[in-house]
C-alpha cells in the first residue's frame, strides 16, 4: 500500500476547488518551492504588495527558502543562510545555517504543514468547507497549520503544550480557530497524542495532521530543504572543500530528512540528530523536561529514518538559554564584537531562536569531535528566530538579573569556545536499531501502527524511496487542481 494516499474523492474535491476559487487560492508545486524562478511572473508582481506574514493566499508561494529577507513586498533570491566564523564557533570548520525567519509565520515549519495538507486537499480527502484541520505540535508546526488553514478559510485546531512561549499563544489567538493547551512543555508529546485520540472519538468531522507520522513532513524537507542546503553549499564551498555533515534536532523528524537527500549527493557526509540532554531519548533511552522549545522528545517520530542517522548529540539546555542572552542582550553583543565577531553578524544573531542556538551547538560539537578543519563544511538549520522568544529574555532577566559583560565573557568562553565532545555518540548498526526499536512503544502499542510496518521501515530497502516517488504525482495533482480552480488564466 502506498504510504502517501492519493485516492481521489470527486465530490469533496469539487467542494475544495470551489473553496479555493472563492478564496483566490493558487497552490504552488514542490518544483516551484525548490525553484521560485518557475513561479508565474504575475504572481511575483502581486507579491510586491504583500507582507511576509499577511494572511494572503499569495504567500503560499513564499513557502520557500528563497524569499528576499524583507518583511514586506519581497521577491525571491538565493537561499537564506548565514556562515558562522571561527571567532564565534571556536572551530576552523565552515558552519553554515539555513535561516527560517524569512518564511510566512517566521518559521520553516509552515512548509511541513503545507506538505501534509496539500495532498489531502488536491485529492478531496480533506474538505475545507466542512472539516476541521487539527494541528498537534510543540509550537511552530501548529502555527504553520493554522496559517495554511486560515488561507483556506477552514476551521483549525492548534494543539500545543501549555508551557510554550507566550508569543506563540498570542499569535495563534489571532489566526487559529481553536487552541488546546495540553499539560507540560517541550517533551510532553504523548499528552498531545492523547488529545488527538480524544478528538477522533468526539464524533466531529475533522482531519488530524500529525507531523510526527505524516510522510508529507518528511517529503517536504527531502524535496525542498535538502536542495536548498545543496544550493547554499555550492555558494560557500571552495575547491578542495568537503561537506561533512547535516545537523538537525529530531523534533518531528521532518527537517532531518534533508540529510537523506544530502547523503545521496554527498555519500561520505553524515546525518546528526540533536536532542536535549535533559531528555536524552535517542542517546540513553531517557526522558525528562527541557527548555529547547519546539523540538519535542520522549519518543522517536514515526517518520525518522533512523537507519540513515550517523550520530546523536545531546545539548544541555542551559547552553542555548545562555546563548540567546549572549546574542541578544547589549552587553553580549558588545563582548562578541570585542572578540572579533563581525558586527554585521552580531546584528543578525537574532536569527537564531532557542532551537537554532542548540543546533549550532551540536554542529560545533560535531566539528570538534571529527577535528574538522577550514576545508570542512557543516550545515544546520535555524528553524525560527527570536521573534517568538522575547518573553523568555524578560523571564531570564527577572530570574537572574541584568546580563553583564562578565556574564557575556562566561557564556562566550564556556558555551561556545569551550564546548566539548561530551554527550554524543557515533551510532553503530546495533545502536541505530536500538533507537529504531523505541518506535514500537509509541507507535505500535499506543498509536495504532502495525508490527509489519515497523519492520518494513528497518528491512525494506525501498521504504523511504517509495515516499519520495510521489513528488511528481503530487505536483501533477496540484496543477490539475489549479486548472479546475481557474485562476491561472
Amino acid at each position: 500500500m502506498s504510504k502517501i494516499d492519493l485516492t481521489i474523492y470527486p465530490d469533496r474535491l469539487e467542494r475544495a476547488v470551489r473553496r479555493a476559487r472563492e478564496r483566490n487560492i493558487i497552490i504552488p508545486t514542490f518544483k516551484q518551492q525548490r525553484d521560485p524562478s518557475l513561479i508565474p511572473e504575475n504572481i511575483v508582481a502581486q507579491l510586491k504588495n504583500v507582507g511576509l506574514w499577511d494572511l494572503n493566499p499569495l504567500n503560499l508561494f513564499r513557502i520557500t527558502w528563497h524569499n528576499e529577507p524583507v518583511p514586506f513586498g519581497g521577491g525571491f533570491n538565493g537561499v537564506n543562510f548565514v556562515e558562522l566564523p571561527p571567532a564565534l564557533t571556536g572551530t576552523p570548520a565552515k558552519i553554515v545555517a539555513l535561516v527560517g525567519k524569512w518564511f510566512p509565520t517566521g518559521a520553516h515549519k509552515v512548509g511541513a504543514a503545507f506538505s501534509c495538507l496539500v495532498p489531502r486537499l488536491v485529492t478531496g480527502q480533506f474538505d475545507p468547507s466542512t472539516q476541521k484541520a487539527v494541528w498537534p505540535s510543540t509550537g511552530n508546526y501548529c502555527r504553520g497549520g493554522a496559517y495554511d488553514s486560515a488561507l483556506l478559510g477552514c476551521q483549525s485546531v492548534a494543539i500545543l503544550p501549555e508551557g510554550m512561549s507566550r508569543e506563540r499563544f498570542e499569535w495563534l489567538e489571532n489566526v487559529a480557530g481553536e487552541i488546546i493547551k495540553t499539560p507540560g512543555s517541550e517533551s510532553n508529546v504523548k499528552e498531545i497524542f492523547d488529545k488527538c485520540w480524544e478528538l477522533r472519538q468526539s464524533g466531529e468531522d475533522l482531519v488530524i495532521f500529525n507531523q510526527f507520522d505524516e510522510y508529507g513532513n518528511h517529503l517536504w524537507h527531502y524535496e525542498v530543504t535538502g536542495p536548498a542546503v545543496a544550493e547554499a553549499l555550492a555558494q560557500v564551498m571552495d575547491t578542495g572543500d568537503e561537506f561533512r555533515g547535516f545537523i538537525s534536532a529530531t523534533g518531528s523528524a521532518g527537517t532531518i530528512a534533508a540529510g537523506d537527500y544530502l547523503k545521496e549527493q554527498f555519500p561520505a557526509s553524515k546525518i546528526v540528530a540533536s536532542e536535549a540532554l535533559q531528555c536524552p531519548t535517542l542517546l540513553q533511552n531517557g526522558f525528562g523536561a527541557h527548555r529547547i522549545e519546539g523540538i519535542g522528545d520522549k519518543h522517536v517520530p514515526w517518520i525518522h529514518n533512523v537507519k540513515n542517522t550517523d550520530m546523536v548529540v545531546a545539548v544541555d539546555d542551559e547552553v542555548p538559554v545562555n546563548l540567546i542572552r549572549l546574542f541578544n542582550e547589549p552587553a553580549g553583543k558588545r563582548y562578541l564584537i570585542s572578540q572579533g565577531v563581525p558586527e554585521s553578524l552580531v546584528d543578525n544573531l537574532d536569527l537564531l531562536g532557542i532551537s537554532g542556538a542548540s543546533n549550532v551547538v551540536s554542529a560545533i560539537k560535531f566539528a570538534k569531535y571529527y577535528e574538522l578543519g577550514e576545508q570542512d563544511v557543516v550545515v544546520t538549520v535555524l528553524t525560527d528566530s527570536m521573534e517568538m522568544y522575547g518573553s523568555r529574555l524578560e523571564e531570564l532577566t527577572a530570574e537572574r538579573g541584568e546580563f553583564t559583560e562578565t556574564d557575556a565573557a562566561v557564556a562566550y568562553h564556556r558555551d561556545l569556545l569551550g564546548l566539548t565532545t561530551d554527550n554524543l555518540q557515533e551510532l553503530s548498526y546495533a545502536d541505530r536499531k536500538r533507537v529504531h526499536n523505541l518506535k514500537y512503544y509509541t507507535w505500535v502499542e499506543q498509536q495504532g501502527k502495525t508490527y509489519d510496518e515497523i519492520q518494513a521501515q528497518w528491512y525494506d530497502r525501498n521504504y523511504w524511496a517509495d515516499i519520495r516517488s510521489h513528488t511528481e504525482e503530487i505536483d501533477a495533482l496540484i496543477e490539475e487542481f489549479n486548472a479546475k480552480v481557474g485562476l491561472l488564466k
